[in-house]
């Protein structure tokens, strides 16, 4: 019931909804939304489970979105399973529509058309593409092993591609699949926002460690620096889950990421060496 509280609904929502009614297939609109929510409910609930910052569940007319107050410094294990929470719902869905067979005001043409819609929803948002749950996947994967500033770039230009391809099967195969082109255009705008945004999505990842808004582990992980490296450089070796030792190559002295962290919001200190910062 908690999470009910935060589900909005997009108004344009509404407009589908309608246009459903009008045209005849409001039991299949129907369906899709209960899908999308469904979905997204399992994303909140995840979340929720392990105290995480949930703001709102908003339901679109091409899909949801689960949004969290949360900017990179969650275990990558836990951020993988609230990804996954939402893909699994499908799994006994589509089981209990298989149950409900046994009932006639659930027939096989309702059956077949909620599989349909089951499984185009699920296999979509398994695509390697932001932000779909495939591509989020891929982002966390890749923070398991990059820096969180290098992580953010290479997963923002693979999805890149991978959405430049299903543009180029859309448009050779699909070329009035008026549906497809709505939710290829709002990927594409998302990418473009994002790329305007990345600056401040990095940032966020910084405040929270710079505002003590997270608990790092007990694993440290030194960062080998030189002398002459800037500090803003130095901080984007930053990584999730673990908290740094920026060590110099040189002499071996070492300080913790909060004092570089510091270093990194005093504009006077920002540009210089790292070494002055020692």
């Amino acid at each position: 019931m908690d999470l009910l509280r935060i589900v909005k609904i997009h108004p344009l929502f509404w407009l589908v909804l309608g246009t459903g009614i009008i045209t005849g297939f409001f039991k299949e609109v129907v369906m899709v939304f209960l899908i999308v929510f469904v979905h997204e409910m399992g994303h909140g609930w995840m979340a929720r489970h392990f105290g995480w910052r949930l703001k709102k569940i908003e339901l679109l007319p091409f899909g949801g979105v689960a949004e969290t107050e949360e900017y990179g410094n969650r275990p990558a294990r836990e951020e993988a399973l609230v990804i996954l929470a939402g893909p699994v719902q499908h799994i006994w869905m589509i089981g209990l529509s298989f149950l409900l067979l046994s009932f006639e005001w659930w027939t096989y043409a309702d059956h077949s058309i909620f599989m349909f819609h089951n499984l185009a929803i699920l296999s979509f948002n398994l695509l390697p593409v932001k932000p779909l749950d495939g591509g989020k996947l891929l982002f966390v994967f890749q923070t398991a092993f990059l820096p969180y500033r290098k992580a953010l770039q290479t997963s923002f230009y693979s999805s890149i591609v991978f959405l430049a391809v299903l543009w180029s099967v859309a448009i050779s195969v699909l070329p009035f699949h008026l549906n497809l082109i709505v939710v290829l255009g709002f990927l594409t705008v998302h990418h473009y926002l994002e790329w305007k945004q990345r600056h401040f999505i990095f940032m966020r990842f910084l405040i929270e460690r710079f505002e003590k808004k997270v608990s790092l582990t007990s694993r440290v992980r030194p960062v080998f620096v030189q002398e002459d490296e800037r500090v803003v450089d130095v901080i984007k070796q930053l990584r999730r889950g673990c908290s740094h030792m920026i060590v110099l190559k040189e002499t071996g002295k070492a300080i913790n990421e909060s004092t570089i962290i510091d270093a990194y919001f005093n504009k006077t200190k920002r540009m210089l060496p790292i070494g002055t910062v020692f």
